[in-house]
């Protein structure tokens, strides 16, 4: 495994089947400007970074912009149509969760094949803004809620997750893996050393949330000389319940998937929440440092072992 490591972290962009073959070569990656400025990538199939499979899913970066926009019209419907996100005029009249970032971000897709291979099948979608996007745009997407210089100031490469939705009927173990494995894929080939976005919670009121966040300040907090605090116009306290009375079992249950997968990997989180009542949520500020996530871990996302969802 140690050697796969090894290997992968050498190699710019190599999918993780040509890794363990020993073949991998470098792709070219294609960018094209289509509609407005968004930018649709369009790597060779036969060098695609990303390509896993469980049954009839899979899990991929888009390739056309066509598969970009299914993600953003899925964006959409988990966000703005199941969770009552608050969309502006423009947004309802496009039916797309769609913002600055968007353009310079990778997107992660989760493919039902048995829905065929067009825009329809998408499914599953995670957006990936490296620092090379942010610089584009000027920012990471989480600086509006916090301070993330100490994660800026790292000089190797960083990575920003967000948006992450999974269709309603496709919420399974088998889709919220397949997506950990395409994450895993794409960090080991980008050799990201930091990875880190906002997670949200559903619901806008912390003291509904206070066992989670209660639980994530006393048990997962950053180290003070790495911690991204929200602004202070933003911030709201997470110790609302003392670190004695906190059953960790029951705080685990109430916790998001995805922030319970950050924490598998080692994750910790910013002092503060942040309540964003445009998406109806209180987000929280998660990070994970992959030079310090052990070889199981790694085995765990590469090698297809179950994980509890």
């Amino acid at each position: 495994m140690m050697r796969l490591l090894q290997q992968a972290r050498r190699l710019s962009v190599a999918p993780i089947r040509q890794i363990r073959k020993g073949k991998a070569k470098p792709a070219k990656l294609k960018i094209r400007r289509r509609r407005r400025g968004h930018l649709a990538p369009t790597p060779a199939p036969e060098n695609r970074l990303i390509d896993e499979r469980a049954g009839q899913l899979q899990v991929r970066l888009a390739e056309t912009w066509d598969e970009v926009d299914a993600a953003l019209a899925l964006r959409y419907r988990v966000f703005y149509d199941e969770m009552k996100a608050r969309a502006s005029p423009g947004i309802v009249a496009k039916q797309r969760d769609v913002d600055e970032f968007d353009p310079f971000c990778d997107h992660l897709l989760v493919i039902d094949t048995a829905l065929g291979a067009g825009p329809e099948a998408v499914v599953g979608t995670y957006r990936m803004l490296r620092r090379e996007g942010a610089a584009k745009v000027g920012r990471f997407y989480s600086s509006s809620e916090y301070d993330i210089r100490p994660i800026i100031d790292h000089p190797g490469p960083i990575l920003e997750m967000g948006r992450s939705c999974v269709d309603s009927g496709h919420r399974t173990r088998a889709a919220m893996q397949l997506l950990w494995k395409g994450v895993t894929a794409y960090v080991l080939a980008h050799r990201i050393d930091i990875l880190f976005g906002c997670a949200s919670l559903h619901g806008t009121d912390p003291a509904a949330m206070a066992l989670p966040l209660s639980y994530l300040y006393h048990s997962h907090l950053a180290p003070p000389e790495l911690r991204p605090v929200a602004v202070p116009a933003r911030h709201v306290n997470m110790n609302l319940l003392p670190k004695d009375s906190i059953d960790a079992k029951a705080a685990m249950r109430d916790l998001p998937p995805m922030i319970k997968g950050y924490l598998r990997l080692g994750g910790v989180v910013g002092d503060g929440a942040v309540i964003d009542h445009d998406f109806n949520t209180v987000d929280v500020l998660v990070y994970v440092d992959m030079r310090r996530v052990s070889e199981k871990y790694y085995r765990h996302y590469t090698r297809g072992i179950q994980a509890e969802a």
